[in-house]
């Protein structure tokens, strides 16, 4: 017998593929500070946007990096924006991929949102270039 209780099969693949995405340290920093409150919310991110669309096979990784951190410079995401930058180490996104997509931002969303998600990114990779050396 099924226990309800128990991750679905979506859950589990969204699981593996944001922790292949994002790392184990940072998918296991948002596990531990989930409350009862956000729990939901990490279920149904994990399940819809990792276990759904990142787990699809018709674009790689890179291609929904790429096209992901187009969306969340356009929509002023900063957090989110600085995350998957980070993630480019696990998605196999160039610097120049990114710089790329920013270019396409500042097109077809503004150049203001471009030039704030280039000086995230350019923090980024200044912060994972330092950590590299140390």
């Amino acid at each position: 017998m099924n226990d309800p209780l128990a991750p679905s099969e979506r859950y589990l693949q969204g699981m593996a593929t944001r922790r292949a995405v994002l790392g184990d340290s940072h998918v296991d920093r948002t596990q531990s500070g989930s409350t009862d409150f956000d729990r939901p919310f990490q279920e149904l991110i994990t399940e819809a946007a990792w276990g759904h669309v990142w787990s699809r096979p018709t674009l790689s990784k890179r291609e929904r990096s790429i096209v992901t951190i187009a969306l969340l410079a356009a929509l002023g995401q900063d957090d989110e924006v600085a995350m998957h930058v980070r993630a480019t180490s696990n998605t196999g996104a160039t610097r120049d991929d990114v710089c790329e997509a920013l270019l396409h931002v500042a097109i077809y969303a503004g150049v203001p949102a471009a030039n704030h998600a280039i000086k995230i990114a350019k923090q980024v990779f200044e912060q994972m270039d330092a950590e590299e050396t140390a």
